[in-house]
């Protein structure tokens, strides 16, 4: 039984669908495009993650219907990789180098672009 609400189970069809319209309206996506499917649809999951739940990294190695892939989905979204408050506190705390609680936006400016 799934765990997601109709209305989650719609929208995720409803981007399920788009790709395999592009993908030759099968029935079927390529497992090579799972990562792409989340990342439409709002999740931001790691190559290694979707890989870890299914997806591949060649094409047609897999193919998934829809009612195959609502696992997939429904794990990576359980087991979404996020960093905690303490991490992003640690981050910041590098670049705030007078320790005022904040960062300047040309320090930001410079974090962004000279590190990604």
């Amino acid at each position: 039984m799934s765990s997601l609400s109709k209305a989650e189970i719609e929208d995720i069809r409803e981007v399920f669908d788009l790709f395999d319209f592009w993908d030759g309206r099968d029935g079927m996506i390529d497992a090579v495009k799972v990562g792409d499917l989340l990342r439409c649809s709002g999740i931001n999951p790691t190559i290694a993650l979707t890989v870890k739940h299914g997806a591949t990294i060649k094409q047609g190695e897999k193919q998934y219907k829809f009612d195959e892939f609502l696992p997939c989905y429904e794990a990576i979204l359980k087991e979404k990789e996020t960093g905690t408050y303490a991490d992003y506190m640690e981050a910041f705390k590098t670049f705030d180098r007078e320790g005022q609680g904040f960062i300047s936006a040309a320090e930001m400016r410079h974090v962004l672009t000279g590190y990604g």
